[in-house]
């Protein structure tokens, strides 16, 4: 558990890597979809858990780094929130103002506000214009909001933190399905629940506790004695998420769609997978593994630290347009990672360096 004390974390950086490359396949199954055996296109229809790893990685580092002490007082607070829209909103923005200015791919979106806010991705109707994929940076963002307070109640009591998820939970619910009786919800704002179950914060909140809940016992004496008592984490946590994944596709009604379509499938996505992905982290920190040691190349955290452009240009519009003048056997995936660390370096880097020197001069 040395490693633990470092505060090190490049493996968990070069995981985000990992993560970022089974969504890209996850996205292009497609082409494959007759090429590839049954069993392993089944597989690959379930790497969107390349988005939960995001999730739970975001739990942990979050509690780790902050815990609560943005609760201290209101400016500590506002200084966190600025930090957290640095680091997700500049990039995003600027990607969808080009997307805006592009009238020959923008031309049918009207819905500039609940796009630039990210709101867009709590209704059905819109969730798939603009930057699609940036659905998920809403499901991040609430958590940013909401993650001091959860770190809080879970050090009172991890049953108080589960008992306020669970209660935004059913209330988003009902917000949902209380406007589908009062007007149609036409525009399904936390309708319906296979759309909300996917696509929200409020049904993914065990995702970000179970990273949570692994800083949380780190930094307890008690946590740490039962962290040490778990043998071969990354052996393990590796194993149990290949067995999960598989166990979900099994739900599955062919080689395309997905697992968690049906409740057992989410089930398993919700409650198994992300302490899996938690044991994991664990061992990729704790222990001496090829696998840290491969991750924490230099060349996998320069991927892991440009995950998050990779994430935004993938599909979409940054990608549609870039096929417009080359498009490589390989998907542009070469391409696009190359783009990636040059937008990274030049553009995403250097504004959040900025932003945070900003911030830190609000007294």
């Amino acid at each position: 558990m040395e490693n633990l004390k470092k505060n090190t974390f490049e493996a968990l950086t070069g995981m985000r890597a990992i993560a970022a490359i089974m969504v890209f396949v996850y996205h292009n199954r497609k082409y494959w979809r007759n090429d590839l055996p049954f069993p392993i296109m089944r597989f690959i229809s379930e790497w969107h858990i390349g988005v939960t790893v995001f999730f739970v990685l975001s739990g942990f580092l979050l509690a780790y780094r902050y815990e609560d002490s943005p609760l201290e007082s209101k400016k500590s607070y506002l200084k966190y929130i600025l930090l957290r829209i640095a680091r997700i909103f500049p990039l995003y923005w600027i990607l969808l103002s080009f997307f805006f200015f592009d009238t020959a791919y923008s031309r049918n979106v009207d819905t500039y506000f609940l796009q630039y806010s990210l709101l867009y991705s709590l209704f059905e109707k819109y969730s798939v214009s603009g930057i699609v994929q940036a659905w998920s940076l809403q499901v991040e963002f609430f958590f940013y909001l909401l993650s001091p307070l959860l770190f809080l109640l879970l050090k009172k009591n991890w049953k108080y933190c589960i008992s306020f998820l669970l209660g935004l939970f059913l209330l988003s619910c009902a917000i949902g399905y209380g406007l589908h009786v009062y007007n149609g919800n036409p525009e399904g704002f936390l309708y319906p629940l296979k759309f909300m179950m996917g696509n929200t914060f409020f049904a993914r909140s065990l995702e970000f506790f179970s990273g949570m809940l692994l800083a949380y016992l780190m930094k307890k004496e008690k946590g740490m004695e039962i962290l040490k008592r778990l043998k071969n984490p990354t052996l393990y946590g590796g194993i149990a998420i290949i067995v999960l994944t598989i166990a979900i596709a099994l739900f599955a009604r062919n080689n395309f769609v997905h697992g968690v379509e049906r409740w057992e499938g989410r089930l398993i996505h919700e409650l198994f997978l992300p302490p899996a992905i938690a044991l994991l982290f664990l061992g990729l920190m704790s222990e001496k593994t090829w696998v840290s040691r491969f991750l924490s190349t230099k060349f996998l955290v320069l991927l892991g630290n440009a995950s998050f452009v990779f994430y935004l240009v993938h599909i979409s519009y940054f990608n549609l347009k870039l096929k417009e003048y080359i498009y490589l056997p390989d998907r542009n995936f070469v391409l696009l990672w190359i783009c990636s660390i040059i937008i990274y370096l030049l553009i995403e880097k250097p504004l959040y360096e900025l932003c945070r020197k900003l911030i830190a001069k609000i007294r």
